[in-house]
């Protein structure tokens, strides 16, 4: 019997590797990884899937919204204070509220793509 089917990998395209290179870096803390493909950066995870920003496949400026349709959620400790550190760095498109799955806030990236953020655990 085969193992079933599991994310390995997910993969942003970015208008600017450098922005949004600097986005995940300093306001989600993600580390990059030390050598990553050409065109992209790959970032460290500690358990399941990986993440990487990449230089755009497509042309972008002729997508209506990017990632409409596709979430994508990332855990953080505690809401409040990511907000507290980054309220001037992030876009907020859904404040924090409660969930079947917890407290979540939807922010955008630099290109728009909604992130959700799910807390982990209250301080």
């Amino acid at each position: 019997m085969s193992n079933p089917t599991q994310l390995s990998f997910v993969s942003l395209q970015v208008s600017s590797l450098e922005v949004s290179g600097k986005f995940y870096a300093e306001v989600l803390e993600f580390k990059p990884v030390e050598q990553s493909p050409p065109d992209a950066i790959v970032f460290e995870q500690k358990n399941g899937a990986a993440f990487a920003i990449r230089k755009p496949m497509i042309e972008l400026a002729k997508a209506n919204l990017l990632g409409w349709g596709v979430a994508i959620w990332f855990t953080v400790g505690n809401l409040d204070t990511f907000l507290e550190n980054n309220r001037d760095k992030v876009s907020i498109v859904k404040d924090i509220h409660s969930t079947p799955f917890g407290r979540i806030l939807v922010i955008s990236d630099p290109d728009g793509y909604a992130i959700t953020l799910q807390e982990t655990k209250e301080d």
